[in-house]
Formats: C-alpha cells, structure tokens, sequence
C-alpha cells in the first residue's frame, strides 16, 4: 500500500517529519536527491562514493532535522548537509586508497559531442573542489549566489568572486588550448 501525503505547506512537512512522520520527510527530501547526487558527484568525483555520501546525508538530515530553523529554506539546507558529508569523505579516505583515474571502456560514437564532453570534464577536474562545486550549484543547479554562499559556507560576495575565478581560468585554460 503506497501513503499519500495530502499537499501541505513546507513548514506543515518539516513540522510532522520532526515528529517522525517518515512520509513527511520523504515529500520534503524526495526533489531533492538528484540534485544532492548531482553535487556530490561534482565534489567527489565518483558516482558510487556519491551515492553513498547521498544516502549518509538523508540519514543524517532525518536526525537532524530538528537544526532546520524556520527562515531556513529546505533545499541549501540539504545540499550543505550533502556538501559537508562530501567533505567528510573526501578528508577520510586521502590517505586509505590510491586513486587511479578511471579508464573509460570505447563508448558508441554516435554522439557528436562526446569529444567537446570529454573536455568539459577535464576542464571541470582541472578546478579546485571549492570553485567545482560553485559552479555547478550557481549554472547548473540554478541556485542564486546566495544559496551558494550558504551551501558553501561563504558570503555572497566571496561565492561570486569564486564563480568569477573559476570562469576565468577555464577561459584562459581553453584560449591557452587553442594557441
């Protein structure tokens, strides 16, 4: 038997998931799993490490629901619960694993541009962690700067300025390509 949650405001969802409504939490964190993996993936560079970081994150975020303050918005909260996870991870298997880069089986050609994707991906591994994640929560998760600055622990300013950074050194990385 599946539950269905009638619609209910935000505030009424984080309200019953705080008191174990496990349907509640579900409608609150459901939407926002792809673009928690999404991040983690950006950051970790490893889909299997980022779907476990994911998974530790919603565990994490149901025991600590009771952190999400009322003028706090669900989604960086989230995100910031994956962002820090992703961290956690990171410092705790440097020195337990030796990574190799991943070698990529002949894919099907079909698409044109699997070559331009190849390059965008080593540009963005070209990035310090910090700017990766930046620019893909500011372009591709559309977040505005100021849920970047949240997710990411900085001021607004300080996210722009990361934005701008990491913009400009791929630029130059890809005039410096072309010469």
């Amino acid at each position: 038997m599946v539950n269905i949650v009638p619609l209910r405001s935000e505030d009424d969802l984080v309200s019953a998931a705080m008191h174990g409504d496990e349907a509640a939490f579900d409608a609150l964190v459901g939407p926002l799993i792809e673009p928690g993996f999404k991040l983690a993936a950006v950051i970790l560079r490893d889909r299997e490490e980022a779907r476990d970081a994911v998974q530790e994150a919603c565990m994490l975020a149901w025991r600590r629901l009771s952190q999400l303050r009322g003028e706090a918005q669900l989604r960086p909260w989230f995100l910031t619960v994956v962002a820090n996870q992703c961290r956690s991870k990171r410092r705790a298997r440097w020195w337990s694993e030796l990574r190799l880069p991943l070698i990529h089986e002949p894919r099907d050609h079909a698409h044109e541009d699997w070559d331009s994707h190849l390059d965008l991906d080593r540009e963005l591994r070209g990035l310090p962690i910090r700017q990766r994640a930046a620019l893909f929560l500011f372009y591709y998760a559309d977040l505005p700067l100021a849920e970047v600055a949240k997710i990411l622990k900085l001021s607004p300013q300080a996210a722009k300025s990361l934005v701008h950074r990491a913009v400009v050194s791929r630029r130059l990385s890809m005039v410096e390509v072309t010469q």
